[in-house]
């Protein structure tokens, strides 16, 4: 019996045999080519492509049959991969200039784009590059006259266990017999966590090498709650891990009944739980999950088809769709996109700066291209016709940017008049806060908006002055810092005394060690991962506003984070009934 630690993808505890997957490891074939032949390897390449195609259409008919609208998104953008000209633009001056055969120049084309994306320092960018991986590994299979193994054939139970397990794979297999995933890369905002989580499939990703420690048919335990992955377990820790299984189910079944309910303290305090999106297709789990809307609606996939940023058309629709399927009672938060520095989209051409976290991004991007800005803007007005969408501007830094991206955004509302175009006069406008120099100021930016949002990710590793993916590091980012702690004090009063609420979206807020601790210090609107509301509910529930006021009373005293965790964790403990299993 050996246990290997990886990344919680998606929650459950999975038991079962192994089926091994390693369909997806080709070996491209390299040999030189005449002038000549240049135009007959196009033809070979733009017949395989054309095959892809009809493979894709194909995988999304039976989608629809299988989930319906949920997770097409994720087929269009691979279609849209495969029709992408500058794609195909590269692969021919490679065929051209380097007299390669189509497969080598296809394959050098892909793995130039996904290192460009690799290098970003976002999780959820680098995680795009299996996207490229799934159109190269199809184009790539007819091009070898190959025959892709398919796991919807497999008819019984299995954990299915592999290198990366590409967006399509997920989509095409059968998820009657397949009970959980175990892979070797991947990570939380993956395409292949987020339909895990979406097909509620227990996934531990980022196991490095589960794929040559186990054969199939070996039988394993999957625990997506804890990110581990027990290997030919004995017959006491199988015991012990169907017992653990009843609970986690019961205890979700439990979870659910919390659905319709509000999050309220024992003593009538009313706060909001919303969830943050990465994709469209997350609507469903998050009203699943009883959502009160989205907090955080993430633009940036919109940007990360390549070849072409994303039209106004475009945009207006992915917004609407939100919309519509939140109900019009429902607000979602849309945050205009946030990429630059160390966000790396090849069509926008970003530059390479020495420190791109504290560079060219978000609002400072925007102002700088001001078309792209202005085209999601009037596709985001157009699209407040369909609900209550919110508009939320990140990484303002001082009152000047702010008054910048806000006349642009009148600039647009009045272009939306003379055109006649509709849109909700009365929309609400807000802004991150997640620059310390914002949180210093938050009094005097809470008069120009109708709410704030805190982002923790960044406001914890600005404000400590630690990068948070430096592993040497890593350590001292603390969500409990007195710092952290201090300025998410002042952003609340700030946002209060203005009259205007105050939500959290960065990570802190669907951490339930955390829920307590902000409920004191008087945050409005939770936003989280769809998965964590319910939990966070149901801590909300089982307190009240006074004893989590007495919480912040104590540990505003108190200098150490080490203190304040122990504290917290030792004060929830003896508090709240937390789920053990």
């Amino acid at each position: 019996m050996k246990t290997i630690t990886g990344i919680p993808g998606s929650p459950g505890i999975a038991i079962g045999k192994v089926f091994l997957y390693t369909n997806q490891n080709l070996k491209v074939p390299v040999y030189p080519i005449e002038e000549k032949e240049a135009d007959g390897e196009m033809e070979r390449l733009f017949e395989a492509v054309e095959k892809t195609r009809n493979d894709l259409q194909e995988l999304k008919e039976r989608s629809k049959k299988q989930n319906g609208e949920k997770d097409l998104e994720i087929i269009e953008t691979h279609l849209m991969i495969l029709d992408d000209p500058d794609l195909a633009d590269q692969v021919r001056k490679e065929v051209s200039q380097q007299l390669v055969n189509a497969e080598r120049a296809l394959e050098v084309v892909i793995s130039r784009t996904v290192e460009a994306l690799e290098r970003s320092a976002d999780e959820y960018l680098k995680e795009r590059t299996m996207d490229f991986y799934d159109v190269f590994n199809r184009v790539m299979h007819h091009l070898l006259y190959l025959e892709r193994t398919t796991l919807y054939e497999i008819q019984h139970q299995v954990i299915l266990v592999s290198g990366t397990l590409l967006p399509s794979e997920v989509l095409t297999l059968n998820k009657t017999y397949v009970k959980g995933f175990a892979l070797d890369a991947g990570g939380k905002t993956s395409h292949t966590a987020i339909l895990a989580r979406s097909f509620e499939i227990p996934a531990v990703l980022g196991l490095v090498d589960i794929t040559s420690q186990v054969s199939s048919g070996d039988v394993i335990i999957a625990d997506g709650n804890e990110g581990k992955v027990i290997i030919r377990p004995d017959r006491e820790t199988i015991e012990e891990y169907v017992t653990r299984l009843t609970k986690w189910e019961s205890h979700e079944k439990k979870l659910l009944e919390l659905h319709e309910l509000p999050a309220v303290t024992t003593d009538g305090h009313r706060v909001h739980l919303r969830a943050n999106l990465e994709i469209p297709e997350e609507v469903e789990s998050a009203l699943i999950h009883g959502a009160e809307g989205v907090g955080l609606y993430r633009s940036e996939f919109l940007f990360l088809k390549p070849g072409e940023i994303a039209d106004e058309q475009e945009q207006y629709e992915a917004y609407a769709k939100v919309l519509k399927g939140m109900g019009s009672q429902l607000p979602v938060t849309v945050r205009t996109i946030d990429v630059g520095g160390d966000k790396v989209i090849p069509e926008l051409q970003v530059s390479d700066e020495e420190n791109p976290i504290l560079g060219w991004r978000a609002v400072r991007f925007c102002l700088s291209r001001r078309d792209i800005f202005r085209t999601q803007l009037k596709a985001m007005l157009r699209a407040s016709v369909h609900g209550q969408l919110r508009i939320m501007f990140p990484m303002i830094s001082g009152i000047e940017e702010l008054e910048d991206v806000l006349n642009e955004l009148d600039e647009v509302k009045q272009e939306c008049r003379e055109q006649e175009i509709p849109f909700d006069e009365s929309i609400q406008i807000g802004t991150m806060i997640e620059v310390p120099a914002a949180a210093l100021i938050s009094d005097i930016i809470a008069q120009r908006v109708d709410f704030f949002s805190i982002g923790t990710n960044d406001l914890i590793q600005y404000t400590i002055a630690v990068d948070r993916g430096n592993e040497k590091i890593a350590y001292l980012y603390q969500p409990f810092h007195p710092g952290v702690l201090r300025f998410i004090r002042m952003i609340i009063d700030s946002g209060h005394k203005a009259g205007i609420p105050v939500g959290m979206c960065g990570e802190m807020a669907g951490d339930p060690l955390s829920t307590v601790l902000l409920l004191g210090l008087g945050l409005d609107e939770f936003s989280m991962s769809p998965a964590a509301l319910l939990e966070v509910k149901r801590i909300i529930r089982s307190v009240n506003l006074h004893e989590a006021q007495e919480l912040v009373d104590d540990i505003m005293e108190m200098q150490s984070y080490r203190d304040i965790n122990t504290y917290v964790r030792k004060w929830m403990n003896e508090r709240i009934k937390f789920f053990k299993y």
